[in-house]
């Protein structure tokens, strides 16, 4: 771990992320106006800077229109109807094979980069992993040695963005977990990620602090928001659990070989039957899931299939897909 003092960790932080947007530079950004997302924009003058709702719900939108202006950048609103948002669901979880509950969040990356590829662009940058680098998600908080969790999720962070620029025939550019990055990140001592300020314990602290100069205080000092309750999507939740009656949930759940977090996610499940069919059997070397009989890495805490997770404070993992 780096035993420099603060101010050149800062320094060397800056100029490593600075190389690693230039050697993965984009025509445009998902841009929720977040910390990640926000400080990408300012190393890219002029970008085009996507960010993504749902009618107007979410807050995404009051932090990424002013932030676009301050920072000047090139900024698109594609605001989704609650129709668009529902009829998309059966070709993200066809694209993505997966029932998993974070659908919500894939729904806003599917229809930005569907907006991305309206505009031509051939690629698209995002701010994925920096939560899981410097801390920023609040239940990292309470995992025992962090920063022997966080190397562990490092060797096998995986994005829907991915995936769904695939299908887009898009390339994502990820400046955050380009190896030369990954690796400083991984140096630098979990007590400067998680720290107090004004009295706040805040997640991705020292990555607020290197850019506090450039941001300004409001955006640097942001709370997280998770994709769906930025972007809005978080109102689907409601909408598909109200399609489920209660006596639907209860037969069913009785019926499919998958154990269901809600009505939502037997929703989802049945839409996949639909357009996937059934769910694969466990591959040589992966071992069976527990929430649907899928396969899942030897090693892995999460099912790309079902959304299952282990979770604990030791054992904490975070759908990231």
């Amino acid at each position: 771990m780096y035993s420099l003092g603060l101010t050149p960790i800062i320094e060397k932080l800056k100029e490593k992320l600075k190389r690693s947007v230039q050697q993965n530079s984009a025509q445009g950004l998902l841009f929720s106006g977040g910390l990640d997302s926000g400080i990408l924009a300012a190393l890219c003058p002029g970008i085009k800077a996507i960010t993504v709702t749902l009618n107007s719900y979410g807050e995404d939108i009051s932090y990424a229109k002013p932030l676009a202006e301050i920072l000047k950048n090139e900024h698109y609103h594609k605001e989704m109807s609650l129709e668009e948002a529902l009829d998309s669901i059966p070709q993200v979880i066809k694209i993505l094979k997966s029932f998993d509950p974070a659908i919500p969040n894939d729904i806003t990356t599917y229809h930005g980069l569907k907006f991305a590829e309206k505009l031509g662009l051939e690629s698209v940058m995002t701010g994925d992993g920096s939560d899981e680098l410097f801390a920023g998600y609040e239940f990292m908080q309470d995992i025992d040695e962090l920063d022997t969790y966080i190397q562990r999720i490092s060797y096998s962070m995986h994005f829907s963005s991915n995936t769904i620029g695939d299908f887009f025939k898009i390339s994502i550019r990820q400046p955050y977990i380009s190896k030369e990055f990954v690796d400083f990140c991984l140096q630098i001592d979990s007590s400067l990620k998680i720290r107090e300020e004004q009295g706040i314990i805040w997640g991705k602290w020292i990555l607020r602090k290197a850019y506090e100069d450039i941001l300004p205080g409001e955006f640097i000092w942001q709370s997280k928001r998770p994709i769906e309750y930025g972007s809005g999507t978080s109102k689907l939740r409601e909408v598909i659990t109200s399609k489920v009656s209660d006596k639907e949930f209860e037969e069913k759940a009785n019926i499919y070989p998958v154990t269901f977090m809600n009505k939502e996610h037997l929703y989802y499940y049945e839409v996949y039957r639909e357009v996937i069919g059934a769910i694969p059997q466990p591959k040589k070397g992966e071992k069976s899931c527990p929430g649907c009989g899928g396969g899942i890495r030897e090693k892995a805490f999460h099912c790309r299939v079902c959304g299952w997770t282990l979770f604990s404070p030791q054992s904490a993992v975070i759908s990231n897909r």
